[in-house]
C-alpha cells in the first residue's frame, strides 16, 4: 500500500470571545489547552471597558495566540465617556487589531439613548484615525447603526458586525459598507431558522465565525460556559448548511480573519 500523506487539519480562529472575563480567566490554563485539541489557533479578546483594558493587554502579551481589541461596550453608561484620543492611544499596541466593541443596543437599554451613538460615532472616528476595523455590536438597532456608520464614513476601515442575528438586508447592507458578519452559537440553535437562511445566502469571503464566550454556547452546550473551542460547532453548523466541507468554512474564515485584522491588505497600525 503506498504511504497516505496526512494533511494537517485547517485550523479555527475564534473572531470574539471575553477571556479575561472571571468565568474563563480563572480556568485560562484549560481554556487555551481545549483550543489546540480543537484545532482554534487564535482568539480575539474584545474589550468592552477601558477599565478592564489593562487585564486584556497583559493576557495577550502572554500568550502567541491571543490578540485584542480596545473599545467601550454600548451597555456601559459611563459617568465620563471615552475620547477618540484615549481609544486611539490604547490601539497602538501591537497586539491591538481592532477598535470595539463598539456599536448600538436597543434591547438592554431604553429611553434617551443619545449618548450611546454619540459614543459609537466616537469609535468610528478613532478607527478611522488608527486605520483599524472596527467590531460592531447592533441588537434591535439595525437602522441606526448602519446610519451612523454611513454618515461616519466606517466603510473606509471596515470590520466586523459581530454575532450577527439580522436580515439578510441588513447584512448586504453592511457589505456594501466594506463588512464582514461574523456568525455566533446563535446559529446552532434549532429556532433560529432565519438566522440559519442568511448564513446559507452570505458569500464566505465576507463570513467569519465566534463564540462570544463565555456566552452563547452553541447547541451541544447551550446554556452553559462557552469557550473559544466550541467555535468548532459554529463552524460545523455552516458547512452542513451550505452543504460544504468544514475543512473549506475554516480555510476561508481563517483567512477572512487573517486579512481583515491582521493588515494582510490594507490596515495599518496606528
Amino acid at each position: 500500500m503506498d504511504n497516505l500523506i496526512l494533511m494537517p487539519a485547517p485550523m479555527l480562529i475564534d473572531s470574539h470571545c471575553h477571556l479575561d472575563f472571571p468565568e474563563l480567566a480563572e480556568m485560562l490554563d484549560e481554556v487555551l489547552a481545549n483550543m489546540r485539541q480543537n484545532d482554534v489557533s487564535h482568539a480575539l479578546c474584545v474589550g468592552v471597558t477601558l477599565e478592564n483594558f489593562p487585564r486584556i493587554r497583559q493576557l495577550v502579551e502572554r500568550h502567541e495566540q491571543l490578540y485584542a481589541s480596545v473599545g467601550v461596550h454600548p451597555d456601559h453608561e459611563l459617568d465620563a465617556e471615552p475620547t477618540q484620543a484615549m481609544l486611539v492611544q490604547l490601539a497602538q499596541h501591537p497586539k491591538v487589531v481592532a477598535i470595539g466593541e463598539t456599536g448600538l443596543d436597543y434591547f438592554r437599554l431604553k429611553g434617551d439613548l443619545e449618548w450611546q451613538r454619540t459614543r459609537f460615532r466616537t469609535h468610528i472616528r478613532a478607527a478611522r484615525e488608527c486605520r483599524k476595523p472596527l467590531i460592531i455590536h447592533c441588537r434591535e438597532a439595525a437602522q441606526d447603526t448602519l446610519r451612523i456608520m454611513a454618515e461616519e464614513r466606517a466603510d473606509e476601515v471596515g470590520g466586523v458586525m459581530h454575532c450577527f442575528t439580522e436580515s439578510l438586508d441588513v447584512a448586504r447592507a453592511a457589505m456594501e459598507m466594506g463588512f464582514h458578519l461574523s456568525f455566533s452559537g446563535i446559529v446552532t440553535f434549532k429556532n433560529a431558522v432565519a438566522l440559519k437562511e442568511v448564513a446559507r445566502q452570505l458569500p464566505l469571503e465576507r463570513m467569519l465565525i465566534e463564540t462570544d464566550a463565555p456566552y452563547l454556547a452553541p447547541a451541544p452546550y447551550r446554556g452553559k460556559l462557552n469557550q473559544p473551542a466550541y467555535v468548532k460547532y459554529v463552524a460545523e453548523e455552516i458547512a452542513g448548511l451550505r452543504g460544504i466541507p468544514l475543512e473549506e468554512v475554516a480555510r476561508i474564515t481563517t483567512a477572512n480573519f487573517r486579512r481583515l485584522f491582521l493588515g494582510e491588505e490594507s490596515i495599518k497600525n496606528c
